[in-house]
């Protein structure tokens, strides 16, 4: 239904009150002008009246009828009116228009009736004589109380209207300028009494369209201005509360956006209406992208898909593990949890899941399996040697001195390497520990004193094998390091470098300065790695070569230790290898 403004609801009832009271007061002011006027004729006609009562007065006494006539001819032309004098039978003596004789009795007539009785007679009708209605007045003639007759003065009604009519149109006139003036001021009083509300509809406009800092003025009317008053605190308390909201749904925003977990809210018919930064990440999804679509369009993990169908289905908290293939990062593993949104009601409006990315975990699980088993390997074998060799030591079989000479040295090395091992799990132990308790003192050194140090304990292992160690290092380079940890890590990089090296050739020790990185690297002639074997290479136990490093006297630990130290330093470490053609393995510190 279409709406009326206000203005056209008030100014119409104004136009109406006002045409209401004109016209009632024009009805009163007529009448009453009307009556008045037509008092004011009865009064003169009852004056003319008493003046033809005095004038006739002696002749009706004499009994002069004749007379009587000739007196209302005379007087009745001079006053314009019609002047008639009636006996006490109703017969007319005097007539100022017409002969007496031949009119009829007027006994009956009112106004005849009440002057014939003493008093003033005044009545009005239609006279079929004259064509036309007349206003008669009548006054008894008097000699000592006795009424001699009546004298009748008469004027036609249609005087009296065309003096009414004059005042007729003057009242109307002036009611109409009246009329026109009431309107003009009518309209804009309902003006004035709309704007402010029309101001009011467009500040709650303002607001309604989120422009909560707007505010409706205040206008002088006592009512309008308590409305307008209320809408401003109403916008100030929106505006607060609406803050409020914001602020808490950032936080929350901030919150799920920022957390390790991945949350994904989808509705009852499993179409997704958020999703976190972290579960985008873990599924590779643009999450602006996935709003709104099917939680079977984005998620092709048929692990996923399953979770949530038994979410809607079971309506209780599952839980289950999801394993994703990523081309770059390999497998991933996910420990997911569902359950079911509900509204006050308890409908259900949803699913929520929760997504725990659990691959450095199953990792470590991987990596400690592996490493018991290889510990367990690794210590068997020696164990197993001095086991065997101590067994035939002690069954007491005849054997040359030279023999059992022999079997001593096994024993004694396979107990070397058991006790290597020991001390390399032991090393590295220690040093993961301090590594995560901070207590690796890190110091500002001069790093070629370190290299220099690291060559020097592996001299003699060098010139055994006739290799020569270079260094090429800046005096002036510092850096922040833990000194004899970190000599360590140069040691075993030099003497797995000396291992694996040809006699006669070259290992070269260098450091300097890229970007925000101080790099150290130790390069060798040897045999080099094999590609396969460049990832696994800094794993405990892993070597290359087990039979060959056993030989050596290897523990399978070195890189792994090399590793740790660098790790502690805030550091990394890399390979870069071709088989025959030897190693070079880089530590990156940051510098100082």
């Amino acid at each position: 239904m279409r709406r009326k403004r206000l203005l056209w609801q008030i100014y119409p009832s104004y136009l109406l009150i006002t045409a209401v009271s004109l016209i009632a007061v024009s009805w009163y002011a007529y009448h009453s002008l009307q009556e008045f006027y037509e008092d004011q004729i009865v009064s003169d006609m009852q004056s003319r009246a008493a003046l033809v009562e005095r004038a006739i007065a002696s002749r009706l006494l004499e009994a002069d009828y004749s007379g009587v006539d000739a007196l209302c001819k005379e007087l009745g032309t001079k006053s314009s009116s019609f002047l008639t004098v009636i006996a006490p039978s109703g017969a007319i003596l005097g007539d100022s228009h017409a002969d007496p004789a031949g009119l009829g009795s007027q006994a009956g007539r009112n106004e005849i009736v009440a002057a014939l009785s003493g008093s003033i007679g005044v009545d009005r009708r239609f006279t079929s004589r004259l064509n036309q209605e007349m206003l008669f007045v009548a006054i008894p003639a008097f000699d000592q109380g006795k009424v001699l007759a009546a004298v009748r003065i008469a004027v036609p009604v249609s005087f009296i209207d065309e003096a009414m009519s004059d005042v007729y149109w003057r009242l109307g006139i002036g009611g109409l300028i009246v009329a026109l003036f009431a309107a003009g001021v009518s309209i804009l009083v309902a003006r004035h009494i709309s704007k402010p509300l029309a101001e009011i509809k467009s500040g709650a406009e303002r607001i309604a369209q989120g422009d909560l800092e707007s505010r409706v003025a205040v206008p002088e009317f006592e009512e309008i201005a308590g409305l307008a008053v209320a809408m401003n605190k109403m916008a100030v308390q929106l505006s607060e509360r609406f803050r409020t909201v914001q602020r808490q749904n950032l936080e929350q925003e901030a919150i799920v956006s920022n957390m390790l977990e991945g949350v994904i809210a989808m509705d009852a018919d499993q179409k997704l209406i958020s999703i976190n930064r972290a579960a985008a990440r873990f599924l590779g999804l643009d999450a602006h992208e996935a709003i709104g679509r099917s939680i079977l369009e984005v998620m092709r993990n048929s692990d996923l898909q399953r979770l949530v169908a038994k979410t809607f289905v079971v309506g209780e908290p599952v839980e289950g593990d999801v394993t994703l293939t990523d081309p770059i990062l390999g497998e991933r593993f996910l420990q997911a949890h569902g359950t079911l949104m509900r509204d006050a009601q308890q409908e259900v409006i949803g699913a929520l899941l929760v997504l725990n990315d659990i691959t450095r975990m199953r990792k470590l699980e991987n990596l400690r399996r592996d490493f018991v088993a290889n510990v367990s390997h690794e210590l068997k074998t020696p164990i197993t040697s001095i086991k065997g060799f101590v067994e035939t030591l002690m069954e007491g079989t005849t054997m040359s001195q030279e023999e059992s000479q022999r079997f001593l040295q096994i024993i004694a090395r396979q107990a070397n390497r058991l006790h290597a091992i020991i001390e390399d799990l032991l090393k590295l132990s220690r040093i993961e520990q301090e590594s995560e308790r901070g207590e690796i003192v890190i110091e500002l050194e001069r790093l070629v004193d370190v290299l220099q140090a690291a060559i020097a304990s592996c001299e003699l292992k060098a010139s055994a094998k006739q290799i020569r160690i270079s260094l090429n290092c800046s005096e002036s380079i510092q850096a922040r390091i833990n000194a004899p940890l970190l000599e360590q890590a140069i040691v075993n990089l030099i003497e797995n470098a000396i291992k694996y090296s040809e006699p006669e050739t070259e290992i070269v020790v260098a450091a300097g300065i890229s970007d925000k990185l101080l790099l150290i690297t130790v390069r060798d002639h040897g045999n080099g790695i094999a590609k396969e074997h460049l990832p696994r290479l800094f794993e405990r136990f892993y070597t290359v070569d087990k039979a060959r490093s056993r030989a050596q006297g290897g523990t399978g630990l070195g890189l792994a230790i090399v590793k740790h130290i660098v790790l502690s330093h805030g550091g990394n470490i890399s390979v870069q290898s071709e088989v025959g053609k030897g190693s070079t393995f880089t530590i990156s510190l940051p510098r100082a």
